[in-house]
């Protein structure tokens, strides 16, 4: 029998969810407005130079650490972190919250200490094609750019914890703090610090963003506290969901680096080309695929634990469909305008009509990916919701192999914009792979889950 307090079910559920994933939106609508007027700067002051092709190398690195072991520990700890408020109360969370965020910040400094030592031995496999020089600028670049490893972690593990208390539009906006650095620094420290302008205003704006969102987490009634609490049962399912999360995490992350790589063996300046095209593709995907990912996952940790298959079948097939409705017309414009775009977004100072040439069939053969990235966000967040992080990385593996594969045979035809279409390619695999698993675990009836070996 099911108790009062069930969650809520069919409109009421997709109207808990409209309305996170609205503050989301309007949020990230603000940020992405900055991020835009950043790019402008950016590409204005340093275009496709060596200088900022080594430090989009180096950023790669931390940002890979961030997602591989971070991004793994908020996905594990979610649903897991809902269902222990709703049954101990807020104390058993609190412990949960301090014993993961501690586990997560020594894994972040530990890794990040190793990435250190084998910084040559990696950026000559990242950054092959590139002279001695420009190689040793991304490490040196890497090495200040370290510190967001661990406070970019922290920032997105309150995040997280802010999102499970329906929290949403205050810490969505805080990577603004972030853009607005760059944008100031470039603008105005360009000139006597060159690219290591870019390199202090991440680092600045990155802990500015985590004392934001650890200061609103603490005024929610959680505290930010590292302290380990011992193996609890909570502690123990987040430790197992973690590790198969992580694991995908790395085999996700390991087609950047291919995509990097690979493109670093093209002509100069192709990295660039990649980056740039990819800014705008992820402004689309972060605003959708982004905000509505976000909002189902606390919705469907809570319908989960309290097993209301119904309203999990309907959010489904509801969220799936609006994605699909909005993301395809955008994609059509986005095609059809990347010329115009990439003129007015970035065709000034350091960047020419030469670098737009380049630039938009790279950003064609990207958005091609939006439509099926956004759809599948949906179905990953439910199968993170019912804790099957094999499937997930199941779906990880196929993808890199695909990668691989794809950009062997595409970057042939097409140079650089065959890396994107080979993107765009895996991520409708992706689509499927995690559709069909997400069907395969719904119950078949209110009263009867059902285990997909």
């Amino acid at each position: 029998m099911r108790s009062a307090r069930s969650a809520p079910r069919g409109l009421e559920v997709n109207r808990s969810i409209l309305r996170a994933a609205a503050a989301l939106m309007l949020a990230g609508i603000c940020v992405k407005i900055i991020a835009a007027f950043k790019e402008v700067a950016v590409a204005s002051v340093y275009g496709r130079s060596d200088a900022m092709d080594a430090f989009l190398a180096a950023m790669l690195l931390p940002a890979l650490l961030v997602n591989l072991i971070s991004e793994s520990m908020n996905q594990a700890l979610v649903p897991s972190l809902i269902q222990v408020r709703e049954r101990e109360g807020r104390n058993a969370a609190q412990q949960l919250v301090s014993s993961s965020m501690l586990c997560m910040c020594l894994l972040l400094v530990a890794i990040s200490a190793v990435a250190g030592v084998a910084a040559p031995e990696i950026f000559s496999v990242i950054a092959s094609n590139f002279s001695p020089e420009k190689r040793a600028l991304a490490i040196h670049v890497f090495y200040g750019l370290l510190p967001i490893v661990l406070l970019t972690g922290i920032a997105t593990t309150c995040t997280a914890v802010l999102n499970s208390l329906d929290q949403f539009a205050l810490p969505a906006l805080a990577p603004m703090m972030i853009s607005i650095a760059t944008i100031l620094s470039a603008l105005l420290l360009a000139g006597d610090f060159g690219i290591w302008a870019l390199v202090f205003a991440t680092v600045a704006g990155s802990m500015a963003q985590a004392v934001f969102v650890a200061a609103l987490m603490h005024s929610r009634g959680c505290r930010f506290q590292l302290r380990w609490y011992g193996r609890t049962v909570a502690a123990r399912e987040v430790a197992g969901q973690y590790w198969p999360i992580l694991l995908s995490g790395v085999v996700a992350s390991g087609g950047l680096v291919v995509d990097q790589s690979m493109a670093a063996m093209l002509p100069a300046g192709s990295v660039s080309a990649l980056a740039y095209a990819n800014r705008f593709v992820s402004v689309a995907m972060t605003l959708l695929a982004g905000a509505i990912s976000t909002a189902v996952l606390p919705t469907f940790s809570r319908m989960v634990a309290r097993q209301d298959w119904a309203a999990c079948r309907m959010a489904i097939r509801t969220w799936v469909g609006w994605s699909a409705m909005v993301s395809i017309p955008l994609t059509g414009m986005l095609i059809a305008g990347a010329r115009t775009l990439i003129r007015a977004a970035l065709q000034h100072g350091a960047f020419g009509p030469r670098d737009t040439a380049v630039v938009w069939p790279v950003l064609t053969m990207y958005a091609l990916q939006i439509p099926f990235f956004v759809c599948s966000r949906v179905f990953y967040r439910f199968l993170l919701a019912k804790k099957r992080s094999d499937l997930i990385l199941s779906c990880g593996i196929l993808n890199l192999v695909l990668d691989i594969g794809l950009n062997l045979v595409l970057m042939r035809w097409l140079g650089i914009a065959g890396i994107a279409l080979a993107t765009s390619l895996w991520s409708a695999s992706t689509f499927f792979f995690l559709g069909y698993f997400a069907w395969k675990l719904l119950p078949v009836s209110e009263h009867k889950d059902v285990l997909i070996a």
